[in-house]
């Protein structure tokens, strides 16, 4: 099965994620400071995979609350 992201997108991601603590997140808090430029289409596809790769295992240490708040989903970082 193909990853839902590149190889190289998933490890920027979890070095991110390892520098956060334990909690709840949005993914833009995670993506990072590019997030604001990218076309809302973008971010909605990005946000896909980025849901799919959690689901996948990708994040090991990351779980999808199944909530949405703020207007977008809810993360925990275990």
């Amino acid at each position: 099965m193909k990853p839902p992201m590149d190889a190289a997108e998933i490890a920027r991601l979890q070095s991110r994620l390892a520098a956060r603590d334990p909690g709840e997140f949005h993914f833009p808090e995670i993506y990072g400071p590019g997030w604001d430029r990218l076309y809302i289409g973008d971010k909605v596809s990005i946000g896909r995979h980025f849901l799919q790769a959690v689901r996948a295992g990708y994040f090991p240490t990351v779980e999808d609350t199944g909530k949405k708040r703020g207007g977008g989903r809810v993360y925990r970082r275990l």
